[in-house]
């Protein structure tokens, strides 16, 4: 398609989707909305709704977050975790018991109270291994509701900061609800108009949008003196970068959580689009972008191709071409700036890993790859053709563009790969079942430790669907064993440091995953309905600007009761 035809087509796209979210009486098309009540989000979801179960991937915007709350909120500012539906915790001395307080008065959105009983049942669904947090009692030895707001967990393996991670991490669920529902069920059912003790409850769905609307009687009203301003919050499935561009910039969407062309242009023009920070990079930094190779494929199963690829990758051309310096580069480890304390430099300096097309060059021929039949690209040692498909999802536009000059790169080393977009649905598929050969992928690294990146990158055991860590499925018990070490051990003792530094070499030497860029924390707001909205300026709200479903816990639910409507629409 050529270039006319494909901006013709954004702009019909556009004209479609902005048709469908609001009526010539500035309601919705699925409802009557008031616009100054009712805030438009988009950027997490690229297909239709379908799912409420917050204990597996892919739920439906605000599922987490909205409607299903976790114990503590995670505070980035601070890296520390502040009492959400818990009062408070409290670690023994010894850190083999740890007491939980819950807030008195909370209740689910049918009316019943939330207690004890509720975190117990939630915490004891981890001991089906089908059940994505399983591992929890590979340290946990026992649950109890001491009474209706006291839970007490006892540990075999007190590994603490894995389980503070759990503690915001994972939403409570109802057990007068779920406690009827089948093991098969508990992973596997849909969970239409789920019942939380969140801020919201389900309104409808269709197939371009989730709608949630304000409930009654939300604990933090009391409690915390909070209260979400949105009476309904419509998040629209992204049909692509360019549908929600056109979107936005026409006021019919508040709240932009992807990627969007020329951001540059979109603040300093008129067009009342705010973003965190006023200049470059514009956007807060959230995950960190990494190439994953399957490595159980030949020859991505060798680490001395795993690192020609790395050598053969341009990621200045990434960051200053395709995303105007709005992303940054990582440091070769991959941690986020807020771990940079934790990075060995000198395990950096001598195993990381720089763009240099003869050096990608150098290291295959190395290792036994040659161009055997002249044709540019290099076959394996036995003499077999490499041929490797690099996958993102199709409208996608940032990670499509970056796909292409990672292709491009590694083509110029001489390794055979090309990009392909399939949908979001199918590359998911995909990813969870390992028949991929490369694929981008971000992981929400802003974290309460490095323990929660390593855990992602090193994971074990290799599961046949892999839901949320080592998408590379890479086998190094060496490494588990270390990742394990650094959960149980407290962030001040030495050795914390000590084997963060141990896995930094293992990464870098044996490269199973790649990283790339610090991918940016994508949030573009309008000011024609909403504003006050987060921002690095003086005094103005910092809580996370975000609707990903990893995000919420992160505080991003506090930025809902801090924005204000603009004036009646």
């Amino acid at each position: 398609m050529t270039s006319r035809l494909r901006y013709l087509a954004a702009l019909l796209a556009v004209g479609l989707v902005a048709t469908s979210c609001t009526g010539e009486d500035g309601s919705s098309g699925g409802g009557q909305y008031p616009r100054n009540e009712t805030l438009y989000t988009s950027g997490n979801a690229w297909e239709p709704p379908t799912n409420w179960n917050p204990i597996v991937p892919g739920i439906a915007t605000g599922t987490q977050g909205l409607v299903y709350e976790p114990l503590f909120l995670f505070n980035p500012e601070t890296l520390k975790l502040d009492p959400w539906l818990a009062e408070k915790g409290e670690w023994a001395a010894d850190n083999k018991t740890y007491t939980i307080t819950l807030r008195e008065g909370v209740k689910w959105s049918d009316g019943k109270d939330f207690t004890a009983e509720d975190v117990k049942y939630t915490t004891e669904l981890g001991k089906i291994k089908a059940v994505p947090f399983s591992n929890l009692w590979n340290y946990l030895s026992s649950v109890d509701a001491v009474d209706a707001r006291t839970v007490r967990y006892t540990f075999s393996d007190p590994r603490v900061q894995e389980f503070e991670n759990f503690l915001y991490d994972r939403m409570i669920l109802p057990k007068h609800i779920w406690q009827s529902r089948s093991e098969q069920d508990l992973t596997t059912h849909k969970n239409e108009k789920p019942i939380g003790t969140g801020p919201y409850v389900y309104q409808t769905h269709a197939q371009d949008r989730m709608v949630w609307k304000k409930r009654d009687g939300w604990w933090a009203e009391k409690a915390l003196n909070l209260e979400v301003k949105p009476t309904y919050v419509v998040d629209i499935v992204n049909s692509s970068n360019e549908v929600a561009l056109g979107l936005l910039t026409s006021g019919r969407l508040d709240l932009s959580n992807n990627f969007l062309p020329g951001v540059t242009n979109l603040v300093k023009g008129d067009f009342k689009i705010k973003t965190f920070y006023p200049e470059p990079p514009y956007m807060l930094s959230a995950n960190t972008a990494m190439l994953i190779p399957n490595t159980k494929k030949a020859p991505l199963n060798d680490k001395a191709f795993r690192r020609a690829l790395a050598q053969s990758i341009d990621t200045k051309k990434i960051v200053e071409g395709v995303y105007s310096n709005i992303v940054k580069a990582v440091n070769p480890t991959g941690l986020l700036p807020v771990f940079d304390q934790y990075v060995d430099q000198s395990v950096a300096s001598q195993s990381g890993f720089t763009y240099d097309t003869n050096a990608a060059k150098s290291t295959l021929s190395g290792a036994g790859y040659r161009d055997t039949n002249g044709d540019g690209k290099v076959e394996a040692p036995g003499g077999k053709a490499i041929s490797l498909k690099l996958i993102v999802p199709s409208g996608w536009t940032d990670w499509m563009e970056a796909a292409r000059v990672i292709a491009e790169g590694a083509q110029a080393a001489g390794i055979n790969v090309t990009a392909e977009f399939p949908d979001a649905a199918a590359l998911d598929d995909a990813r969870t079942r390992g028949t991929f050969d490369l694929l981008l992928n971000n992981w929400t690294q802003v974290s309460n430790t490095p323990w929660t990146y390593y855990n992602y990158l090193f994971q074990l055991p290799v599961q046949q669907d892999q839901f949320s860590a080592n998408f590379e499925r890479y086998e190094n018990p060496q490494a588990w064993n270390l990742v394990q070490q650094l959960a149980r051990t407290p962030s001040d003792d030495p050795a914390y440091k000590a084997t963060i530094g141990e896995l930094q070499k293992i990464h870098l030497t044996e490269l199973p995953a790649i990283p790339l860029w610090y991918n940016g924390m994508w949030a573009q707001y309008s000011e024609s309905v909403w504003t006050n909205w987060p921002s690095s300026a003086p005094g103005a709200p910092k809580h996370f600007p975000c609707t990903w479903n990893d995000i919420w816990e992160l505080g991003a639910v506090k930025m809902l009761t801090q924005i204000r409507p603009v004036a009646s629409k």
